[in-house]
């Protein structure tokens, strides 16, 4: 394989995948999971809203590092 085709394959497994994640975190949104975690803090005032999501943020971070060793080990072969 020369440079281009690899960059090609590369580019759209990475294009793949960030269209599994979107999608993924949209239904998630959709239904009410991501956000609404119980270590996410949620600061409601009269005219403010502070949302910290720090467990949305924990299990996402943790479901990309799966999903991002599980591509560059099938890239390895």
């Amino acid at each position: 394989m020369n440079a281009w085709e690899t960059v090609g394959r590369l580019t759209a497994i990475v294009g793949g995948a960030l269209v599994l994640i979107g999608g993924l975190l949209w239904l998630g949104s959709k239904s009410g999971i991501i956000g609404n975690l119980p270590g996410d803090i949620r600061i409601e005032r009269p005219g403010l809203t502070c949302v910290f999501p720090l467990a949305t943020s924990i299990v996402v971070s943790v479901v990309l590092t799966v999903a991002l060793n599980i591509v560059a080990r099938l890239l390895r072969r």
